[in-house]
């Protein structure tokens, strides 16, 4: 994304009288788009204004720094208006004297009547042509606060920055605010950053909304897309299939973040018991198979490896899992199996970081779920679902990221049909909360993805599962550990703690015993906040049928420890690696051996076994099929590539792997 905007890895810290500091805002990293309105949310004191100022430059960050269309922000300047919720009107001065002093001010260069002009435009832009020559105290706080936008817009601001510009007004006067700036906006290409409370008005107004973690050291704990089409009406928002599942993702976020205040951790803490850090901050997507580390926490076993200060955040995306642990703001996560490799290779387009993974978290666990009109057309097979499509281009299936399993694997199954996934139809990347609602709501005509929301068609009658993970490729890698290889390098005894906390996490995972207590506490409001009986298909209880010979059971639907579960086979890396490759995600690496090498750390497995006492077994490089019957060779990756349907030549290029973090690049 080519920035307009951007905030670029902001600290500010404010002293303190007895000498000491106090961090408010840390490592803001933010990107904005030419045209784009973007709010940000918090909770009070969590440094929003403070962030909007500095973007104003009307203050001064202590690290980092604002950059607008390429040059630093230092000082306030009239390529940037703020519109404050105190309306700031002289009230000696009319609507329109109001108006004027700030044109007359900052377009001083222009002719007198091209500035008459603009005055007059704008106060017509906001309906106050009768008011014009009234002074402040005549007009109501709506008429003020709209004297203060027309004030903004008329010096034609490169950004138009509000601070909560609302917020004092009444329910109806807010509504037909918002609507008037959010015409004005369109019409006028106008950027917007935008300081608010209320959650109705951010996804009324904004492109994104960013959301900030409690203070000190606040930061962006979450940036949410609102893909709402334009022009946006308030009375019809409520209506899209999204909104309520977008709406629920921010309050959820302002609870969590409300929560976390009456049990806040130090911004820093080094135990006494060898473990360079003990205060940890991971990662995870609401999903059946984040088990281990909900597990972790609740069962004490982060405790019980000395990891004493460990928060789980939940993330509305695996693209907010990505930038999470790229930035730092996450120390590591639960992440799709395809994520560490392909963020070390820089596929995907957004740069190269070196990751690792020492575990897999868990196998198995997904459903390609179709709709009803596939159901009734009786679509049973790849064949038959290439029969359905007959005809028609405009289908669509969703996956929740490129480098997931799901998508690979429903790749997979469509091209043994003989489907082209890029030509005979659109995927698309969908959050896994939503792909029930928009299969619900036509937007799709079936997904594939994680427990409990491909289950939850079935019980909801919305649609069905015509293949599983057991029908595909039994026991494949699902989600794994995903850490930042230089964050390892500098937390080894850290590491090696988080690691057997996880194993011994999936372990209790795969007592049968344990299931429905584990579901009990997925169902809660901090994981995923869903009625339990969603969660017991293929966790508690046998899978629904579809149209598997067998349905599959619990513990081999979703399987976590047992059968060497959690080892990292290289074997199962390279798979990956040539099905990005087939799909044009990245080219064939050459040098596969030295980037599973790297990312697949079976070293740092068997050494956390080892100190478990338990077997210390890795996988080899074996010979292995999916349902296809098609032998996947790990010794003869390409040979493998060319016997697949719909094959195609295939790109192969050295990816040069140089020092952690560091940028990698691609040599022929």
């Amino acid at each position: 994304m080519s920035a307009y905007v951007e905030i670029d890895h902001v600290d500010k810290i404010f002293a303190l009288p007895d000498g000491g500091e106090y961090i408010a805002l840390k490592n803001i990293e933010l990107k904005i788009k030419k045209g784009e309105f973007v709010s940000l949310i918090g909770h009070s004191g969590c440094g929003k204004s403070t962030l909007l100022n500095i973007v104003a430059g009307l203050d001064r960050p202590t690290h980092g720094g604002a950059v607008l269309e390429g040059r630093e922000i230092r000082k306030p300047g009239p390529d940037r208006m703020v519109v404050f919720q105190n309306y700031s009107l002289l009230p000696w001065k009319t609507v329109r004297e109001n108006i004027a002093l700030a044109v007359d001010t900052a377009l001083s260069q222009l002719p007198q009547g091209e500035r008459r002009g603009i005055i007059e435009e704008n106060i017509k832009a906001v309906g106050l042509g009768r008011a014009a020559d009234r002074y402040p105290h005549e007009l109501s706080g709506g008429m003020k606060q709209r004297v203060a936008i027309a004030r903004a817009l008329a010096i034609r601001p490169k950004v138009l920055l509000l601070d909560e510009p609302f917020g004092a007004l009444d329910a109806l006067t807010r509504g037909n605010l918002q609507e008037q700036l959010m015409q004005i906006c369109q019409a006028n290409q106008v950027t917007a950053l935008m300081v608010t409370h209320d959650v109705d008005e951010a996804l009324l107004l904004s492109d994104r909304v960013v959301m900030l973690t409690n203070g000190p050291s606040a930061h962006i704990g979450q940036i949410l897309d609102i893909p709402i089409e334009r022009p946006r009406h308030r009375l019809e928002m409520v209506k899209h299939p999204s909104y309520y599942s977008l709406r629920n993702e921010i309050i959820y976020f302002l609870s969590q973040q409300k929560r976390a205040k009456k049990h806040q951790a130090p911004p820093v803490a080094i135990s006494a018991n060898s473990l360079e850090k003990i205060n940890l901050q991971l990662g995870f997507i609401p999903l059946t198979d984040c088990a281990p580390l909900v597990v972790a926490q609740e069962k004490g076993f982060f405790k019980e490896f000395g990891l004493s200060e460990v928060t789980l955040s939940r993330e509305a995306s695996w693209k907010s899992i990505g930038q999470g642990v790229r930035s730092g703001r996450l120390d590591g996560a639960h992440m799709v199996a395809g994520m560490p490799l392909a963020m070390t290779i820089g596929a995907g387009g957004n740069g190269a970081t070196a990751m690792i993974t020492a575990m897999v978290l868990s196998r198995n666990g997904n459903a390609i779920t179709l709709g009803r009109k596939a159901q009734e057309a009786g679509v049973r097979t790849a064949a038959d679902f290439k029969t359905f499509l007959a005809g028609s281009t405009d289908h669509t299936l969703a996956v929740v990221h490129p480098a997931s399993m799901q998508n690979l694997m429903l790749r997979y199954w469509l091209a043994s049909g003989g489907i082209d996934p890029d030509r005979d139809l659109k995927i698309v990347v969908i959050p896994p909360p939503q792909m029930v609602a928009n299969l619900k709501a036509g937007n799709i005509d079936g997904y594939c993805v994680g427990s409990p929301w491909h289950s939850w068609a079935i019980q909801e009658d919305i649609g069905y599962t015509v293949a599983n993970d057991l029908d595909i490729w039994p026991g494949h890698p699902e989600k794994v550990l995903g850490l930042r290889e230089d964050w390892v390098e500098r937390h080894p005894q850290t590491h090696l703690a988080l690691v057997k906390a996880l194993l011994m996490a999936c372990e209790y995972c795969d007592d049968p015993r344990n299931r429905w207590e584990i579901a009990q506490i997925l169902a809660q409001p901090d994981y995923l906040g869903v009625e339990v009986e969603y969660l017991k298909p293929g966790f508690v209880t046998d899978y629904p049928q579809g149209f598997s010979a067998t349905p599959p059971s619990p513990l081999a639907f979703h399987a976590f420890h047992n059968d060497r579960a959690n080892a990292p086979g290289r074997a199962e890396g390279l798979w990956i690696l040539t099905q990005m490759a087939r799909w044009g995600m990245t080219p064939f690496p050459k040098n596969w051996v030295e980037i599973l090498e790297r990312v697949r750390r079976l070293d740092l497995y068997g050494e956390a076994t080892r100190q478990l006492g338990w077997p210390d077994q890795e996988p080899g490089l074996s010979t292995f099929t999916l349902f296809d019957g098609i032998p996947f060779d790990p010794n003869h990756p390409l040979d493998y590539l060319q016997q697949l349907p719909l094959s195609q030549p295939v790109p192969i290029q050295e990816i040069v792997l140089d020092q952690p973090d560091s940028s990698l690049s691609l040599v022929a």
